[in-house]
């Protein structure tokens, strides 16, 4: 199992995901010998899941269902243990394209925190590519280190614990990409150019404050970085839902035209809006802001090196 190659069969070791529904759904490692408990029963990983095909359904012993898929970074994004605030697929996806990500691609990180930014990018740059992300944290450094290692990802990515704002990333100019998420960016932007190719390469740093973003901006036009700008994602979902709204009075003159084009004994209209006039009211398929979603999670601020 590996989170950038497809693999057909679940196999003693692997990371699977196990799919309750859209907004249930939980990792774990699977050990021959060991069971899983879930709100429908016991999943025994050696008779249930080795040998099974990704994507299975697999009854449990209450007679429920489950679907065992196979880990990706999006999945991985929304089930993974939190040891950090972290990043969506909402900002990994702009951040992946305005960095001109490839596989290939060279790409520093800091800091690594929980990981969800780390595997999308390393499946974008695999099969040749490689990802250098440092992380202040011992723990939070060797966990992430742990993390890829049984993710099958470890060849494509090198974690060091260290402060970059202070040492760096330990690697000069071979960088196509850096990516910053530390509370003080503007002290890491001299180490971030030093990292990158002799010229072209981006930069992006995340920030949750316009304070941050300000001073970042200084830093890096103070580096001689170019083309610097900030963007803000904000994700709006909707719901299809069939509402209902009152006919609005539109005078005589709209009434005879109403009567006149249409014919309430027709079959055909039966089925059409007109033929809840005598209702007065009008159902039809809309889509319908939720009342309450995720507002702003942070500024992202993209630059070239000249």
């Amino acid at each position: 199992m590996s989170f950038v190659e497809y693999g057909d069969t679940i196999k003693d070791g692997d990371t699977a995901i196990v799919f309750l529904g859209h907004e249930s759904m939980f990792p774990v490692k699977v050990q021959h010998g060991t069971v899983t408990q879930t709100k429908y029963g016991v999943i025994r990983h050696s008779t249930d899941l080795i040998g099974k095909k990704y994507g299975s359904k697999v009854t449990c012993s209450k007679g429920g269902w489950v679907f065992i898929l196979h880990p990706t970074p999006e999945l991985w994004t929304m089930n993974l243990p939190h040891r950090t605030q972290i990043l969506y697929s909402t900002d990994i996806s702009i951040i992946t394209m305005m960095l001109e990500l490839k596989p290939g691609s060279i790409v520093c990180e800091s800091g690594t925190g929980s990981g969800s930014l780390s595997h999308a990018l390393i499946r974008t740059v695999a099969p040749t590519g490689h990802l250098y992300t440092v992380e202040f944290h011992q723990q939070r450094a060797e966990k992430a280190q742990e993390e890829f290692r049984e993710h099958g990802v470890e060849h494509l990515v090198t974690v060091t614990n260290q402060d970059v704002c202070k040492n760096g990333f330990g690697v000069s100019n071979i960088a196509d990409a850096v990516f910053l998420d530390i509370p003080s960016p503007w002290e890491a932007i001299g180490h971030a150019k030093s990292a990158l190719k002799a010229e072209g390469g981006r930069i992006c740093s995340f920030s949750p404050c316009i304070e941050q973003v300000q001073r970042t901006c200084l830093a890096m036009e103070e580096y001689g970085f170019t083309e610097i700008n900030t963007l803000e994602i904000l994700l709006r979902v909707y719901n299809v839902r069939t509402i209902s709204l009152q006919i609005p009075d539109l005078g005589k003159a709209a009434e005879d035209n109403s009567s006149a084009g249409f014919d309430s004994s027709n079959p055909s209209n039966q089925g059409s809006p007109c033929a809840n006039l005598q209702q007065g009211t009008v159902q039809f398929k809309s889509g319908v802001p939720l009342r309450e979603m995720v507002g702003h999670t942070g500024y992202l601020t993209f630059a070239t090196k000249s």
